[in-house]
């Protein structure tokens, strides 16, 4: 169990420190020509290169709603959850505070919003509450259907992290002007801690809505879309990637 912990806290800080760190230390550099696109498949190749790495240990989670999503379909044990989601909270802790400390050693840098997700005055585009509930409901719902149907038994093994890595950059490049693209309550809450702007108080919509997507989405898969679909696991010890 420590060992995927371990995996699980070191993936979740890869994620965080990768995405966010693309999005607060190049984004706004429009010579490095990264914008919305760079940050977006920043947040992908995070996802597609731990999944890989340390998949086989952990399964590959990296985020509390895919690890209630999987738990929902019973890929993974309900006992592993809350385990699970303190060593993702633990590893976006600790990416945030290593990219403020890196991010802060330029002279007259402020953190602004550092990459923390909102809705309102927070959204990139100015998009409201009820856009950015449904967008992360839908979004984190479609990103567990992936998730399941690419590390099914059905599939050809070993592709899985690829096509999970791209659907995640797939969610970006739709909701990062909608809400900054969360699909992730650990992400958020890592950075959320550092922003001058009152991201903290938006967290809850940023916890309420993946769950409750992800929730979805995994119902749909294991009675809906694949009935049938074995239990068994693929990597890890029957976790997702």
């Amino acid at each position: 169990m420590i060992r995927k912990l371990a995996a699980e806290l070191f993936g979740t800080f890869w994620l965080v420190f990768g995405g966010c760190g693309a999005a607060v230390l190049a984004a706004g550099y429009p010579e490095l020509g990264i914008g919305f696109v760079g940050v977006s498949f920043a947040f992908g190749l995070t996802v597609l290169t731990m999944a890989y790495a340390v998949g086989g240990i952990s399964g590959g989670h990296f985020n509390p709603a895919v690890s209630l999503g999987l738990a929902v379909a019973k890929r993974c044990s309900w006992g592993e959850l809350v385990p699970y989601w303190i060593a993702q909270l633990l590893g976006a802790f600790a990416a945030a505070g290593t990219l403020f400390v890196i991010a802060s050693g330029q002279a007259g840098w402020s953190p602004g919003g550092f990459a923390s997700n909102g809705f309102g005055d927070l959204s990139p585009g100015g998009f409201s509450m009820q856009a950015a509930l449904l967008a992360e409901v839908v979004l984190t719902a479609f990103f567990l259907i992936v998730i399941l149907g690419s590390t099914s038994s059905k599939v050809p093994g070993g592709f899985a992290p690829i096509s999970i890595g791209l659907c995640l950059t797939l969610i970006h490049l739709i909701s990062i002007p909608v809400t900054n693209t969360s699909v992730n309550p650990a992400r958020s809450t890592g950075v959320a801690f550092y922003a001058e702007t009152a991201a903290v108080g938006q967290l809850w919509l940023f916890w309420l809505a993946p769950l409750v997507g992800a929730a979805i989405g995994a119902a749909l898969w294991r009675y809906l879309i694949a009935p049938d679909e074995s239990l068994e696991g693929i990597g890890g010890d029957g976790d997702a990637a």
